[in-house]
């Protein structure tokens, strides 16, 4: 066993005593079992990234689902609150007036706007609900965000819808035959109450949204100021590289002459 040469008859480069050459065959001198064990790998191993959705609180994280949750509570009392605007619109509501024969049923009043004004109170009913709803939710929870906002429009459609129904339901019964019927011939009795325009259902979620908008705008928190930084000039501790003695670089500068 020799010292390994190169070709040219020089002593191989590298660390001395790291391999030994036998015929052209290079073997490193420290045997295998002195070799560090190497780590095993798992592939089933999950990468580590930015981190697992539990570690970051789920994939809202904690503020989200409270605000979540928190929405879907307030879109529930809104909408059942249209329980009341139901029992307001069947009490406030002009009913029309019908008259019936032994065969057929007439308006008593042609040229009466009972039906426009039941319209009317209800849209009216629906934009004070949604003012008060808001006002109220607004109390409790200073602050907007989407999902209030959201919870409020749906809470307000839901309730309008629901306060239709009730309204309806309280009322005098569709079955106008059978009210003639009861009431019999030549006696005014009151027609079904309802609804001629269903685009007045959106009263109340407009106004909703109106109304939170304008109350966060008026009374909502204010973001913070930013700082104005300083740029006179003047020493507030903070590391200058351009005021070091030796240079901007860490280097000495060259000297004068």
């Amino acid at each position: 066993m020799s010292a390994a040469a190169t070709p040219n008859g020089r002593p191989a480069s590298g660390r001395p005593g790291s391999t030994w050459h036998d015929d052209g065959v290079t073997a490193p001198l420290t045997p295998p079992d002195n070799q560090p064990p190497e780590e095993p790998q798992h592939p089933e191993a999950a990468p580590t990234g930015h981190g697992s959705a539990a570690e970051h609180g789920g994939l809202l994280g904690p503020e989200a689902g409270r605000e979540l949750r928190e929405a879907a509570l307030i879109a529930l009392g809104v909408a059942v609150s249209g329980v009341l605007l139901g029992v307001l619109w069947n009490w406030l509501a002009p009913h029309v007036p019908l008259i019936a024969d032994t065969r057929n049923v007439y308006l008593k009043n042609t040229e009466g706007e009972e039906a426009i004004g039941a319209d009317g109170t209800f849209v009216l009913l629906s934009l004070g609900f949604g003012v008060l709803t808001t006002a109220a939710v607004f109390l409790f929870r200073r602050r907007g965000g989407i999902p209030l906002v959201v919870a409020l429009v749906l809470g307000g459609l839901l309730g309008a819808a629901l306060g239709w129904l009730t309204g309806m339901w309280l009322g005098p019964t569709a079955d106008v035959v059978a009210h003639a019927k009861q009431a019999g011939p030549g006696v005014t009795f009151d027609g079904p109450l309802r609804l001629q325009a269903k685009g007045a259902l959106l009263a109340w979620p407009i106004a909703a949204m109106l109304t939170q908008l304008a109350l966060t705008g008026l009374f909502g928190p204010r973001d913070p100021e930013p700082e104005v930084p300083d740029w006179s000039g003047h020493d507030d501790g903070r590391y200058d590289a351009e005021a070091r003695p030796d240079g901007p670089h860490g280097q000495e500068p060259p000297p004068a002459g």
